[in-house]
């Protein structure tokens, strides 16, 4: 059985999550967050759960969704898991932290490339890599099948989608990745996003007004 925590993070409310079972290992995915009260919200939610996190992930590399990954690293060793396509926008970050006004430390640990053909486990319990790039050059979704459960990042949100004005960014590969990786899973499946509330791939299929099922 798996679990998930969300916690809305810096000034572009990014939802950075938990996914943990009962052995208490845990994966943290998109640390956002961007200042003390939010590095120590996390770790309460970390000590008081009882929590072992052992693996770091980003879906992809914007920089709401990656100002916590050096803290992290620090705080247990964690490698960053991205698929290769991030890295340039990875490298981005201290440049786009500056235009922001962001404090920044960024991550100097090592780095595990991940793609579509690699499954991660927690336990018992896997965890799926879908390639669904389109709001960034390469992001990744994580699913999980037994529990119905998918963290899309900014591909997919309840009735949107990610942008892709951004650099990398482009509408028709985003489609195709909501219409070839996400559409085709359950329509009980419950979606995580990067940002806003959660959402399910049936409802979405007929509602979403940018993608719709065909």
């Amino acid at each position: 059985m798996l679990f998930i925590h969300r916690f809305v993070f810096n000034p572009f409310q990014e939802n950075t999550y938990i996914l943990y079972n009962e052995s208490g290992r845990c994966i943290i995915i998109d640390p956002g967050f961007s200042n003390k009260d939010e590095q120590d919200q996390f770790l309460q939610y970390i000590d008081e759960n009882k929590l072992e996190p052992v693996y770091l992930l980003n879906t992809h590399c914007h920089i709401d969704h990656i100002l916590g990954n050096q803290f992290v690293y620090d705080r247990w060793g964690l490698p960053l898991h991205i698929h290769k396509g991030e890295l340039p926008v990875l490298e981005s970050g201290p440049r786009v932290a500056e235009m922001y006004g962001f404090e920044f430390h960024p991550y100097s640990g090592k780095i595990v490339f991940i793609d579509e053909k690699e499954k991660l486990l927690l336990g018992s319990d896997e965890i799926r890599l879908l390639f669904t790039p389109g709001h960034s050059p390469a992001s990744l979704s994580f699913y999980n099948a037994e529990n119905k459960l998918l963290i899309s990042g900014d591909t997919l949100f309840s009735g949107s989608i990610g942008r892709t004005d951004l650099p990398g960014g482009d509408f028709n590969t985003l489609e195709h990745s909501i219409r070839t990786r996400l559409y085709t899973l359950p329509d009980d499946t419950h979606v995580y996003s990067g940002h806003g509330a959660g959402t399910c791939i049936g409802y979405e299929k007929k509602n979403n007004p940018f993608v719709q099922e065909l």
